[in-house]
C-alpha cells in the first residue's frame, strides 16, 4: 500500500507542480543521481534539480510502484520505502528507470535515490541536467 506522502510524490511530479514536490521533502533531504557521485543535499538544491529534471524529460510517466523498506545510505537505518519505475525521454534516448524513496518518521521524504538505464541515456541525461543546471545558476 502506498503512504500518502508517496501518492502526492507521484501526482506532484505527474502535474509538475515543484511547490507541492518541496512540500514533501525534508530540510536536509539527499537525492542521489546517476549523473553525479556525490549526492544532491538540502531542499533547495534537490528542488532547483527537479525543475531542471521537469524541463528536460520528455513524456515522463510512472508505470508501477512498490512498497517496502530499506536502510538509507544516509545513516543505515532501516525505514519506509518505495519504488516508483517510470518512462521518458531525453533527447531522443529512452530512459527506463526507478525513484527509490525513502521515508522519514513523519511520512516526509529523507533520501531519494535515481536509477537509470541504459548506458547511452545516463550520458544523455547527464549531458541534459549539467546544462540545465547551469542555465538555472545550480552548478
Amino acid at each position: 500500500m502506498t503512504t500518502p506522502t508517496v501518492a502526492r510524490f507521484r501526482a506532484a511530479v505527474e502535474a509538475q507542480d515543484l511547490t507541492a514536490i518541496g512540500d514533501l521533502f525534508t530540510d536536509d533531504v539527499r537525492l542521489y543521481s546517476p549523473v553525479k557521485f556525490t549526492p544532491f543535499e538540502g531542499k533547495p538544491m534537490v528542488l532547483g534539480l527537479f525543475g531542471v529534471l521537469l524541463r528536460t524529460f520528455e513524456d515522463f510517466r510512472y508505470v508501477g510502484h512498490f512498497d517496502g523498506a530499506a536502510e538509507t545510505c544516509t545513516d543505515g537505518t532501516a525505514t519506509p520505502a518505495a519504488g516508483l519505475v517510470f518512462r521518458a525521454t531525453v533527447d531522443g534516448k529512452q530512459i527506463h528507470g526507478i525513484d527509490l524513496i525513502h521515508l522519514d518518521p513523519e511520512d516526509r521524504i529523507r533520501e531519494f535515490t535515481v536509477m537509470v538505464r541504459p548506458q547511452s541515456a545516463v550520458h544523455t541525461l547527464g549531458e541534459a541536467v549539467l546544462k540545465g543546471l547551469t542555465e538555472a545558476g545550480l552548478t
